[in-house]
């Protein structure tokens, strides 16, 4: 257990003895917040009447808040997921990895490290997302004079549960660096799957028939369904047939379990070149 907790710090002292994790926080500080304060903003500044949740479509008003707070892991998920993987694939890029096995020979334990120090990082990344999008999403709510329900437990709960996603999504992304060892094409196949496979899947998935109860097993609808709610969802991506929040996140942990496992099999254990 001592060498184990010697191994995350050691990880964790990598991590913040480079620039790449604070650029990357603050550019998902900078994104969600703004997305969030300006969605807030648009909905509150249309002639719905959002202060009556009653004149909104499908429920929309009474979800508001909780979807304009769901922006920190709606959209900025990648980020966590990116530095989940840098984490890996940068030991191989830079040739790092035999220093590191060196000091850790246990290559499981090694791993473990990662995930522990990773989990620590979805945590920081976690917070700030959180934080920004509550805070630009409320303040504008409190300007058009829109509840952002703040005190109510439900809308709380969901913001925990985006906390447990973006961790869960910093340890898809180590799962994934173990298994792609190749940093540029690990960074540009999470780009390509989050930014356009996975969307297009989903948006595709309400017109065509069938196609709903696959695609809410996506890793990115699995998100949507811890959180609570989503963008994606109110935009028309499918609500109706997205898992209960429970099941999301066992969807999602069961990515990072498998990928975790496959690399560490596959690749992980392999030597170092």
């Amino acid at each position: 257990m001592s060498a184990l907790m010697n191994a995350t710090r050691s990880e964790l002292a990598k991590q913040f003895s480079v620039s790449v994790w604070w650029i990357l926080l603050i550019v998902l500080v900078l994104y969600v917040g703004g997305t969030a304060g300006s969605l807030a903003a648009a909905f509150g500044a249309s002639d719905s009447g959002l202060a009556g949740a009653a004149s909104l479509p499908g429920g929309l008003g009474d979800r508001l808040p909780v979807i304009v707070y769901g922006t920190a892991t709606a959209i900025g998920y990648v980020f966590p997921l990116i530095v989940g993987t840098l984490m890996v694939t940068g030991e191989y890029r830079h040739k790092t990895l035999t220093p590191t096995f060196l000091a850790t020979p246990r290559r499981g334990a090694a791993l473990a490290a990662k995930v522990l120090a990773g989990v620590v990082m979805g945590l920081l990344y976690g917070v700030a997302a959180v934080v920004s999008t509550v805070g630009a999403g409320a303040a504008m709510f409190a300007v058009f004079g829109v509840d952002p329900q703040l005190t109510e437990p439900a809308t709380w709960a969901s913001i925990g549960r985006m906390l447990l996603a973006l961790v869960l999504w910093v340890v898809v992304g180590i799962a994934l660096g173990a298994l792609i060892r190749n940093q540029i094409g690990a960074v540009v196949g999470v780009l390509a799957f989050t930014q356009f496979v996975e969307p297009i899947a989903r948006l595709g998935a309400a017109l065509v028939d069938g196609l709903a109860p696959v695609v809410r097993f996506l890793p990115g609808a699995a998100s949507d369904a811890l959180a609570g709610d989503s963008v994606f969802n109110a935009l028309g991506g499918g609500s109706g047939d997205a898992l209960e929040w429970w099941a999301g996140g066992l969807v999602l942990a069961g990515y990072a379990a498998v990928l975790l496992v496959l690399g560490g099999i596959l690749s992980w254990r392999r030597d170092v070149v």
